[in-house]
């Protein structure tokens, strides 16, 4: 579709060497031919008038006529009484780019696409988001249109501080508070900030997300190292063996697995920091949601000092808004502040304002309570599914967030039956895309549900309940 601009004379670039020695006319019809030719001027699309372009040259209005003239004559161009020159529809075009022999053929549409990571889309609540918005554009003063603090608005940094206070008892202080464009920024400027401080090597979850997370860690000059996850969480025993002076934990709701970070643990992790002079990077990516337990307080709460807490608003909002916060130790809030500096200068202000009335009026209170009754309901319907049409699949880490992991049954082949459900048109994600190694055993399935209606969720299940109670499902790429 052909972008129709607005105003009463788009600008159009064009060149002219008048010491070249060629007619300004012939340059002009020729640059208007090529770029009509190229395509740089689609079809329909609107010219400038006469009079804007032979002002904004620099030549009479008369030459740009004759020029608009000459190429409606050559069909370039097509003149309507009391209307704009456009670009003709059938104007002469350049030899077409040779068609890609790849297959382009869009793939069918899924039943049911259980990726993780994503919220409801649908349910970001638009109306407050640009309300908030133009309260904020209403209230803030003329200052807050420069560049400003680097660590970001202070109004943002003083209402963030005092929800995480309030929510998930955290230690969290405005001026050692950093807002971001989303987790990877904030993890990006923890891992510089640790670089700073002689940090050589990082540990991290396994499984986890081990491509993002080890590019991270890598793209901040430091080596990544994987660490065991059992059901209690981060082995700490293995940690203290790897070597490292940091580590990267989501004690909450462990990604993927769904596992909480046990009492003990937490403690062992906590002295093991403070033993090394180490620090501990906490992905809070969902503790809004919970539904089976009773929710626990952040580690920061019990460790500011030790403890850099990365939060966004990507998986209680969207992702798009690409506004996230970290809780910076007093030790660290320097470098990370002059990284941030350096990335960007700062997180776009108005955002963050928006941001800030939204929580402060209570809505974004509102809008997590309605996605906790949604969420639950799915989570309900894809133990109701399961249930009925693969009861031997074991369901676990659903106490928290909106993804829970699948246990298929001893000797399945997990690639295999990803394949064969993507054939049905659902879309299912193994567990050994986040472990190091690369593992299919055990055979688990990561089925994210933020995303998917509760419809959607029983038709994508009943349509691949046999796959995944099937020990029998062929190795991938081998016939049966």
């Amino acid at each position: 579709m052909t972008v129709q601009w607005a105003g009463l004379s788009p600008e159009l670039l064009l060149g002219l060497d008048r010491s070249s020695g060629e007619q300004l006319r012939v340059q002009v019809e020729r640059q208007l031919r090529d770029a009509i030719r190229s395509g740089r001027l689609a079809a329909d699309e609107r010219l400038p008038s006469s009079r804007e372009l032979a002002r904004s040259l620099g030549l009479s209005r008369g030459l740009v006529q004759d020029c608009y003239a000459q190429l409606q004559a050559e069909g370039y161009l097509v003149t309507r009484v009391g209307s704009a020159t456009r670009v003709a529809a059938c104007a002469p075009l350049a030899a077409p780019v040779e068609p890609s022999t790849e297959d382009t053929a869009q793939p069918p549409r899924l039943i049911a696409d259980f990726r993780h990571g994503v919220p409801d889309l649908a349910s970001f609540p638009r109306a407050d988001w640009l309300w908030a918005v133009r309260e904020a554009a209403r209230r803030m003063p003329t200052s807050d249109l420069d560049y400003g603090d680097p660590r970001g608005s202070l109004g943002l940094r003083r209402v963030v501080a005092a929800y995480l206070r309030r929510i998930r008892a955290a230690a969290a202080e405005p001026d050692r508070t950093l807002i971001c464009s989303g987790y990877a920024q904030g993890l990006a400027l923890a891992l510089q900030g640790l670089a700073r401080a002689g940090v050589r090597a990082v540990a991290h979850e396994d499984p986890g997300s081990p491509a993002s997370t080890s590019a991270a860690v890598r793209a901040a000059g430091l080596t990544p190292v994987p660490v065991p996850v059992d059901p209690r969480g981060i082995d700490v025993a293995a940690l203290e063996a790897s070597g490292a002076r940091a580590v990267i934990v989501t004690p909450a709701h462990q990604w993927p697995t769904g596992v909480l970070l046990a009492p003990e643990r937490r403690h062992a992790l906590l002295a093991w920091a403070r033993r090394r002079d180490g620090y501990v990077i906490e992905d809070d990516y969902d503790a809004e949601f919970r539904y089976d337990r009773e929710p626990v307080g952040s580690l920061q709460g019990l460790a500011a000092d030790r403890v850099v807490s990365i939060g966004t608003v990507s998986k209680s909002l969207a992702p798009a808004l690409r506004i996230g916060w970290l809780l910076s130790p007093a030790a660290l809030t320097a470098p990370l502040t002059e990284a941030k500096r350096s990335a960007d200068r700062g997180t776009p202000t108005l955002d963050q304002l928006a941001l800030a009335r939204l929580i402060e009026s209570g809505r974004y209170d509102r809008h997590l309570r309605r996605m906790r009754t949604l969420y639950g309901a799915r989570c309900r319907t894809l133990r109701a599914a399961l249930s009925e049409h693969a009861p031997d699949v074991r369901l676990t880490g659903l106490a928290a967030g909106f993804h829970a992991v699948a246990h298929l049954p001893d000797g399945t082949d997990e690639l295999a039956v990803i394949t064969a459900a993507r054939a049905r048109r659902v879309g299912l994600y193994g567990m050994s895309a986040f472990r190091a190694s690369g593992g299919t055993e055990p055979s688990q399935l990561v089925l994210g549900f933020g995303d998917v209606p509760e419809r959607a969720i029983a038709e994508g299940i009943a349509a691949v309940g046999d796959l995944l109670g099937d020990v029998r499902m062929p190795k991938a790429g081998v016939r049966s």
